[in-house]
């Protein structure tokens, strides 16, 4: 059985009912502020409540999502994009449900423009089609690669922390890259305390309500400061698995509990394919 096959066969064991695959970019407005750990454990979280999740590596310039995952991507999908393997080959089964879709720590992946190998990689992209949540780890800040992905995918996470400077980049990415959107999720991290994390939110909502308008600015959780976050960066584990009962574990369960209660409610965007090709053919209209 090769590589192709094996990833349709997991495709095939659905835990939950199909209902296409929804797209969660989670963005910056700097970088260090803890971003693709929470990408990871989100991703974890929502692959253990029986969810198949693709964590597509998209930040552009310091993808690093494998060295977060302890696993080796010998290729990515630039490799993919030059004809140089199939996309199969680049897809990495993490666990049950987790799947990682490297991503390429370079800008080339924007100049490619070989239609007929990239029509090839949207039939090759077919064997993830059972996935329900794509996780996308953008870059940090507003450009234009970064916008590119937050303009294709269905929601947006927008993670910073009490420094004043992602704060300020915070809002630079609502007004740059979210203005138009009905909704945007901010997950305040590295908090020391609900009230903190509220009050993050409260300034930042302020400020894009007197100077962009009205955003639908939604506060999707908080994870707080925690030595066990630092511990499994270090080691290259996932919190959420290693002390899944600790409060930085428990509020991101809590997060993703909103953010999938959001998702179900909302209603159905047909102007949308809701596949993982689909957002893929999105990012292409944009190139």
């Amino acid at each position: 059985m090769d590589q192709a096959s094996k990833l349709r066969d997991l495709m095939s064991k659905t835990t939950k009912p199909h209902k296409g695959t929804h797209t969660v970019a989670v963005t910056s407005g700097k970088g260090g502020v803890g971003k693709s750990t929470l990408s990871a454990n989100l991703a974890n979280i929502l692959a253990l409540n029986g969810y198949k999740v693709a964590l597509f590596d998209a930040d552009i310039g310091l993808a690093n999502l494998d060295v977060i995952l302890n696993v080796r991507a010998e290729q990515n999908l630039l490799n993919v994009m030059r004809g140089e393997c199939e996309f199969s080959d680049i897809v990495i089964n993490i666990k049950e449900n987790l799947f990682l879709v490297p991503g390429e720590s370079g800008a080339d992946i924007f100049k490619f423009n070989d239609k007929f190998l990239f029509d090839k990689f949207m039939n090759d992209a077919s064997v993830l089609e059972g996935i329900d949540y794509l996780i996308i780890d953008t870059g940090a800040g507003i450009g234009p690669a970064t916008q590119t992905f937050l303009d294709a995918s269905d929601e947006v996470i927008l993670v910073t922390t009490p420094d004043p400077a992602a704060i300020t980049d915070a809002y630079a990415v609502i007004k740059a890259s979210c203005a138009h959107r009905k909704r945007v999720f901010m997950l305040p991290n590295n908090v020391k305390s609900a009230q903190e994390a509220e009050r993050i939110f409260s300034t930042i909502a302020g400020v894009v309500r007197r100077n962009v308008g009205e955003v639908g600015l939604e506060m999707l959780g908080y994870v707080p400061n925690d030595k066990v976050v630092m511990r499994s960066i270090k080691s290259r584990t996932l919190f959420s698995d290693d002390a899944p009962n600790t409060e930085p574990s428990v509020c991101l369960k809590d997060a993703a509990s909103k953010l999938l209660y959001a998702v179900e409610q909302k209603m159905l965007d047909t102007s949308k394919e809701k596949s993982f090709a689909g957002f893929f053919k999105r990012l292409a209209e944009k190139f």
